[in-house]
């Protein structure tokens, strides 16, 4: 039962690595938009796995995708959403066979998949940061979504995004392409950082990155790198959400993880199962974003932020 004034809206961000819904309740009564979780949920469904490769989406991908929808459909009837949302980002983007699964999901849960672009993706990612954080207040802050195909680098503002792109790199991605020793040697790694600053030179082409006075990380490797740096004894989005941290502490931590073997990985306390294995490639770009930021920047930015609110918050709030 939704509460006078409120609608109840299901949320379903699908990307390369995992699938995420939100079940929440919007109040609009006071002329902003407001959510309240009633369900937040994670899987980790590979639905990219090796779409850089082939360039189409594999059937064991599609089946692990598929039975977490049906589970998440089944959540939507549950608490009686009124209105559902499903976007799906990068490896939708990239593969050949997306129509099988734009298919597969219209009719497991009734809706048109949505599969976006880059930059609406970047625009949904600020919204959902942006609706939490009080950091924007006098910053023009630089959100960076780093995800399992691509990561979205986004300039904004309390009044909105200035600047926004995506580029296609992230932890699956080159965790595919270069990474694939135990742990990676030199001379992929540095094949990995050449992918990524080519990358980062792309995104400074359409979004002027040198006037960001904040930087603010979203999605699951950034805040993942975060409880590593905090050292936490488990999981917390509530001791992850908004922690600022120097670059210094965090760059130390992604060396830490991009250099671990696996079994040191998976034996965190804090580290998801389906990160185990991306998570090292993760760090090795949000570490090197983190180095040009602070250089573009001229010394000003000198910490990093983590959000635990990103592009599934911005998909319900745009829901109605």
């Amino acid at each position: 039962m939704t509460r006078a004034g409120t609608t109840r809206v299901a949320a379903i961000d699908c990307g390369t690595n995992s699938i995420r819904l939100l079940i929440a309740d919007i109040d609009r009564s006071d002329g902003t938009s407001t959510l309240t979780d009633v369900v937040r949920e994670m899987r980790v469904v590979r639905l990219g796995e090796g779409v850089d490769a082939t360039g189409e989406l594999a059937p064991e991908a599609l089946e692990r995708t598929f039975a977490a929808t049906a589970d998440y459909a089944q959540l939507i009837r549950e608490h009686r959403a009124e209105a559902v949302r499903f976007v799906a980002t990068s490896a939708s983007r990239d593969a050949r066979n997306r129509d099988v699964f734009v298919d597969g999901i219209r009719d497991l849960l009734g809706v048109e998949p949505e599969v976006i672009s880059g930059d609406e993706e970047a625009a949904l990612s600020f919204a959902g940061a942006s609706s939490v954080l009080p950091i924007l207040d006098g910053h023009e802050v630089l959100v960076v979504d780093l995800g399992g195909g691509s990561t979205e680098f986004v300039l904004g503002t309390a009044g909105g995004v200035t600047a926004a792109t995506s580029v296609d790199i992230g932890c699956v991605r080159l965790t595919e392409r270069h990474l694939r020793n135990d742990p990676p040697t030199a001379e992929q790694i540095a094949a990995a950082e050449a992918d990524v600053d080519a990358a980062i030179a792309r995104a400074g082409q359409d979004v002027p990155l040198e006037r960001a006075t904040a930087v603010v990380g979203v999605a699951g490797s950034i805040t993942t790198i975060t409880a590593h740096a905090m050292k936490l004894p488990e999981y917390s989005p509530n001791a992850i959400h908004g922690t600022e941290l120097p670059i210094d502490t965090v760059r130390a931590a992604s060396t830490d993880l991009l250099e671990m073997v696996r079994s040191e990985r998976a034996a965190l306390p804090y580290m998801h199962p389906g990160r185990v294995d991306v998570i090292g490639a993760g760090g090795l770009v949000w570490r090197r974003i983190l180095e040009r930021m602070g250089g573009l920047s001229g010394g000003r930015i000198t910490t990093a932020t983590a959000s635990e609110h990103d592009i599934l918050d911005g998909i319900a709030l745009s829901i109605g």
